[in-house]
């Protein structure tokens, strides 16, 4: 018997092959992967003294990893699939590898000053952040509930550590530990959920699970393997009732860790959401197309309204945060609804493009004035007009784009969210229209507070010592500006992304 199982797996050992791998489709992968590698190695060997050479070399990494991405693009619209379809390289992978990439280099400009004069470890602080990056772009790939697990952790784990990195401050130690505690909780919960979905389908394939789901009959076990896969993604986005972490992680970490954390840790939670959504779980709509209405409204609604109440800038932007995911959200709950498909998925995508400019700009502008005042207060922001204009006029774009006024960058993706509620009709979305209506509204107050400090309150210790911004700070505000800037006045920069058809014909949409 034992002679004859050796027989049987010698026999399917030598019908093995080794799958076909696409080295130019995974290259900003493994671009990363030999950076981490090269900081680790430079970590052990620079003296103390030449820690600095450390985020050039980190931004060179991310800078090397966008090449193969920009030449894959001007290749064409040829679908890259390796690992029978688990792992994917399309248009979508490409935009969104861009942004993660785009981001992390931001955040390494905005956190060359701090580390330096702060006395935090730097190597090691970038060789988290590289590795939380290579997390996020494999997550754009993952088309498997393995590969999408893994990626989820990879950049999770690291983001953990970032986040208590002031480990002598009590305000960032209890960052971490939150942050900890919660994603762990939540990582649970989503595997729990995962492997109901292995277990009642046979598969781990997202593709093979949406052919095993049968919308009308869903067993029980899928039921809530659904809503379980929700909820642990709606810990990654901050999504209300699960964003109980967010406001004291993001006033206890770094700032740059926060912006971080805000716009990259938050944009691959929906990346691996409308994975799971449009190519596994889309058949499952009658699950979860009510529950993300509820969060989205709930979202929303629930973060405008603590940002009213917030005296501390980086809190105001946290709950501000929170309150854009449920603007994202929107298009989620209805995108099985008439022809909103394909709608819902262009919409989320170029609001994350979009956000992430003027979120990290809002955040660079905190970075550069907290050096001045040593103050979160928003009352610090008073008189900025007077003595530092540039910061100010870059300040008031940046709320004005997070509040969507035209011309300014997130006014054309919040018009989109507001198209796909309106391609889907009925009265589900026309409600959730009218709460989305409200809460644009409610949002303007607390960002007009902020440009009221600005440009029309006193200096508040009449010290109007002209800011002196670092120089990769004042790169960070400048690519931010563009972006926000450029993105809303060409709004059809963003809207040639119309053709990101590759998941909804995943299902046949």
């Amino acid at each position: 018997m034992i002679a004859a199982a050796l027989g049987s797996l010698l026999a399917q050992a030598s019908d093995w092959q080794a799958p076909e791998i696409d080295w130019h489709a995974i290259a900003p992968e493994l671009v990363l992967i030999v950076g981490i590698n090269i900081v680790l190695g430079l970590d052990l060997y620079l003296d103390t003294s030449k820690k600095w050479m450390m985020s050039l070399v980190t931004g060179f990494v991310l800078l090397g990893a966008f090449v193969p991405i920009v030449t894959l693009a001007a290749i064409g619209d040829d679908v890259r699939s390796m690992f029978d379809g688990r792992y994917v390289v399309d248009e979508y992978a490409l935009v969104l590898k861009g942004l993660f990439l785009l981001v992390g280099y931001v955040i390494v400009l905005l956190s060359q000053t701090e580390l330096e004069e702060g006395g935090y470890y730097q190597g090691e602080y970038y060789l988290l952040l590289l590795a939380s990056v290579l997390g996020m772009v494999m997550m754009a790939s993952s088309r498997d509930l393995v590969s999408v697990f893994v990626a989820l952790e990879l950049l999770s784990i690291p983001a953990y550590m970032m986040a208590a990195w002031r480990k002598r401050d009590r305000k960032s130690n209890e960052a971490g530990v939150k942050y900890y505690l919660l994603g762990v909780f939540a990582s649970g919960v989503l595997l729990y959920g995962m492997s109901y979905l292995y277990g009642t389908t046979g598969t781990t394939k997202l593709t093979d699970i949406a052919a095993a789901l049968d919308g009308d009959n869903l067993l029980s076990m899928q039921v809530i393997a659904v809503v379980f896969v929700i909820v642990g993604f709606g810990f990654k986005v901050s999504a209300v009732p699960f964003h109980t972490w967010a406001p004291d992680t993001y006033q206890g970490a770094p700032t740059p860790v926060t912006a971080f954390l805000s716009v990259a840790s938050k944009a691959a939670g929906f990346v691996a959401l409308l994975s799971m959504l449009f190519v596994g779980l889309y058949k499952a709509n009658d699950v979860y197309e009510p529950f993300l209405w509820v969060l989205a409204a709930l979202t929303m609604t629930v973060g405008n309204v603590l940002a009213l109440r917030q005296t501390n800038i980086v809190r105001m932007l946290a709950y501000s945060s929170v309150s854009q995911g449920g603007f994202i959200l929107m298009p989620l709950a209805v995108m099985a609804t008439g022809d909103a498909a394909e709608s819902a998925l262009k919409s989320v995508v170029i609001y994350l493009l979009i956000y992430a400019f003027s979120n990290l700009g809002a955040f660079a502008v905190v970075i550069a004035v907290s050096r001045k005042t040593h103050s979160g207060e928003i009352s610090s922001f008073g008189g900025l007009m007077s003595y530092a204009p540039g910061l100010g006029a870059l300040m008031t774009i940046f709320l004005a784009s997070l509040a969507g006024v035209p011309p300014l960058g997130i006014w054309i993706a919040k018009l989109l969210s507001f198209k796909t509620l309106l391609d889907a009709g009925g009265t589900a979305a026309s409600t959730l229209a009218v709460i989305a209506a409200v809460n644009t509204v409610i949002a303007a107050a607390y960002y007009v507070r902020v440009m009221r400090e600005m440009w029309m309150k006193p200096v508040p210790d009449g010290d109007i010592t002209p800011i002196v911004t670092p120089q990769p700070v004042s790169l960070a505000l400048a690519i931010c500006a563009a972006g926000t800037i450029v993105l809303g006045i060409a709004p059809g920069l963003v809207l040639n992304f119309a053709d990101l058809h590759d998941l909804t014909s995943a299902f046949g949409g």
